[in-house]
C-alpha cells in the first residue's frame, strides 16, 4: 500500500528552480513531522529538511540551508520542497517521509537532475 507519492521533479540547469509535491495518506499525515530525503547516485539516502506538525517549525541541512523551503498543506495532505539555486551535487532521486518512518516504507520518489 503507498502512503506517499512524490511528483514534481525533472531536468533541469544549474542555477534553475523546482518545486516538489508529495501527497501522503491522510493516515500517515496528519499530526507528524514530515521530511524530504534524496539518494544522490551511488550514495546513502540523506535528509535534506523536516518540518512540524503544524508547519511553525523547520530544519534544513546544511547543504541546502537557504536554497530550499519546505512547507506543507495540512488540507490537502501535501508537503512541498520548493528547490532554488539548484547544483549539480542536488541530484537525487528525492523522497518525502514521516519523521519517524512510521509505515515502514518509501513510495517511489522522484528524480532530480541539475545539468547544463
Amino acid at each position: 500500500q503507498v502512503q506517499q507519492v512524490e511528483s514534481g521533479g525533472g531536468l533541469v540547469q544549474p542555477g534553475g528552480s523546482l518545486t516538489l509535491s508529495c501527497a501522503v495518506s491522510r493516515s500517515f499525515f496528519s499530526g507528524r513531522v514530515m521530511a524530504w530525503y534524496r539518494q544522490p547516485p551511488g550514495k546513502q539516502r540523506e535528509e535534506v529538511a523536516r518540518i512540524s506538525s503544524g508547519g511553525g517549525t523547520t530544519n534544513y541541512a546544511v547543504a541546502v540551508r537557504g536554497r530550499f523551503t519546505i512547507s506543507r498543506d495540512n488540507a490537502k495532505n501535501t508537503v512541498y520542497l520548493q528547490m532554488n539555486n539548484l547544483k549539480a551535487e542536488d541530484t537525487a532521486v528525492y523522497y518525502c517521509n514521516t519523521v519517524p518512518n512510521v509505515s515502514g516504507s518509501w513510495g517511489q520518489g522522484t528524480q532530480v537532475t541539475v545539468s547544463s
